[in-house]
């Protein structure tokens, strides 16, 4: 994983068709610490965030050649790299699509300049362990190891393969494991920002961690959900 050196610059990797806004954002990242290298299309996008050691790469849904949702899909299935969407306001499929591609976050367009570079610095502090509340590690909860200061997780002694975002939360469930996180304490400590009505994106990113754990002996899945309310780890 990349060490971020907080006295260089931040190599990040912008996938969008718009020339006039990706110019812009270049300048203002040059401002807070990052290296912005930019791709106009899917297909290039794809090909320099795979042949670079990007610290996150910022991917539009709509562009030529190949849509930010296929980007995403070809990335993801060589590379672990972070990953932020920029989506429609209001489209919620792109948006859960992506998350569950495994997408980091999501950010509507249009939006400022220093909310997109909010978002990389959350995302970046999830990927690099910075922003862990709790000791290194490790942590285990029933057949579930994790080492935070090197963001490995192990399932049935088995390595797991999971996203900043996943990690992040699965960290959180498990730090509480047997007892119900709201959905907001897992908001505030995974996203470091306050439950936004309608907000979806712990619910698909739950989703994909069920997926990896599988099922339990009875049936049911590991991570047990209270609707309106939130989310359980259980260990046996």
């Amino acid at each position: 994983m990349m060490n971020l050196d907080q006295s260089s610059t931040t190599p990040v990797l912008l996938v969008d068709d718009d020339a006039e806004l990706t110019g812009m954002l270049v300048q203002y990242l040059a401002h807070e610490g990052f290296d912005a290298e930019v791709a106009h299309d899917g297909e290039t996008g794809v090909a320099r965030a795979l042949s670079r050691d990007f610290a996150i790469v910022v991917l539009d849904v709509m562009m030529p050649r190949l849509s930010g949702i296929e980007a995403l899909r070809r990335i993801r299935s060589a590379s672990r790299v972070p990953v932020l969407m920029l989506t429609a306001r209001g489209d919620d499929i792109d948006r859960i699509s992506g998350l569950n591609l495994g997408a980091d976050d999501y950010v509507p367009k249009p939006c400022t300049p220093g909310e997109l570079v909010a978002r990389l610095r959350a995302i970046l502090r999830r990927a690099s362990g910075s922003g862990d509340t709790g000791a290194g590690g490790p942590i285990q909860a029933g057949p579930l190891g994790l080492w935070p200061s090197s963001r490995r997780a192990t399932w049935q002694e088995r390595p797991l393969e999971l996203t900043g975002t996943e990690f992040s939360l699965l960290e959180i469930l498990a730090r509480h494991a047997g007892r119900l996180v709201s959905k907001t304490d897992l908001s505030l400590q995974a996203f470091d920002r306050p439950l936004a009505r309608f907000d979806r994106r712990i619910d698909v990113h739950i989703s994909s961690i069920r997926q990896k754990l599988g099922l339990r002996p009875d049936g049911q899945p590991w991570i047990i959900s209270v609707r309106g309310m939130g989310y359980q780890l259980l260990t046996d």
